[in-house]
């Protein structure tokens, strides 16, 4: 019999729960990045780390800690799901870049510069003018390339990414979007900056969030599948991997929260229109965790080969994970 193949989902933020859990294993993911930050600092941030590390003792015939590429294949191994944890913000560094190494030292394994606003480090894609990187975000990249904290730009700007992929010494990742040529959003990207981030040896995490999709919520799997095939054709195979951006299970009081935070008074509505303050509904293909062996059938749909289809699903961000998730010695570089 032959072993299941390795799928990766790396971008979550579900209201994660035993029934989760369950989907996890039924859908065969041997790991997922979960978010574990948008607006809070270090305190708030490392109590969603206690509460991560409670889910993961709880349900130890489910799932374990993710640190390292060689717990993908425990996990795999074993029937569970590795959960490692990332930052959509740079929020919980604070103003001290000590706790870029702390961070890791607890699990976690990517932190975007910046989620939509301008931040210490870098600018958001909701900004009208587009400084770029600051000071403290170059000397927080090369900290993130000595430790093993991988760089992510999905909620960043044009420039300010570009700036990143040039800056940083390691690959980095934009896990969560969609290219503009397919469907136009504000957090989708340019062929331009993907083909910059993909040659430098950077992974995109292609997104299921409906206002990435060219059609919303009505995007077809075989839309969906069509765009990938386009991208890797664009940008090679090799650097296509899935992260869904998948919210189930969320009330709609937290979209406001991952748009407000507590910077804005005002409610922000973001993506979407103000008619649509909550979470759109998913396309009828992707309603959840157990659907994401559908994306494989829509890939083999459209002319993807069995290898090619395993390295979108889940082996390109296991490579990813192998190269980029160990600290380096002060000094060197991996690119």
């Amino acid at each position: 019999m032959a072993k299941p193949p390795i799928f990766i989902d790396n971008l979550q933020y579900a209201n994660y729960s035993p029934a989760l859990f369950d989907e996890m294993a039924a859908a065969g993911l041997s790991a997922v990045h979960v978010t574990i930050c948008y607006h809070e600092n270090f305190r708030q941030t490392v109590e969603n780390i206690i509460t991560w590390n409670r889910h993961i003792a709880a349900h130890p015939h489910r799932l374990m800690f993710g640190r390292t590429a060689a717990d993908v294949h425990a996990a795999h191994s074993s029937g569970r799901t590795a959960i490692f944890y990332g930052l959509q913000n740079c929020s919980p560094i604070e103003d001290d870049i000590g706790l870029i190494e702390i961070l890791h030292q607890l699990g976690v394994r990517f932190m975007q510069l910046s989620y939509n606003n301008q931040s210490l480090l870098a600018t958001g894609c909701y900004e009208a003018e587009d400084p770029g990187l600051t000071r403290f975000g170059r000397q927080a990249i090369r900290e993130m390339n000595r430790v093993g904290l991988v760089v992510d730009m999905s909620h960043s700007s044009e420039r300010s990414s570009f700036e990143a992929i040039e800056c940083s010494s390691r690959p980095i990742t934009i896990t969560h979007a969609n290219p503009s040529w397919w469907h136009p959003a504000r957090r989708n990207k340019s062929h331009e900056l993907i083909e910059a981030l993909t040659d430098a040896g950077g992974m995109i995490g292609f997104s299921l969030y409906p206002h990435h999709l060219k059609k919303g919520s009505g995007c077809l799997l075989a839309d969906f599948a069509e765009m990938v095939a386009v991208a890797a054709e664009r940008y090679g195979v090799h650097a296509l991997g899935i992260g869904s951006d998948l919210c189930q299970d969320q009330p709609d009081s937290v979209v406001e929260w991952m748009r407000n935070g507590r910077w804005s008074i005002e409610r922000d509505f973001g993506e979407g229109s103000a008619a649509q303050p909550g979470f759109p509904p998913q396309p009828n293909w992707f309603e959840g965790i157990k659907d994401f062996p559908n994306i494989a059938v829509g890939l083999a749909e459209v002319g993807f080969s069995a290898d090619e289809i395993a390295d979108i699903m889940g082996l390109n961000w296991l490579r990813f994970y192998e190269q980029n998730f160990g600290a380096t010695a002060q000094g060197e570089t991996t690119g």
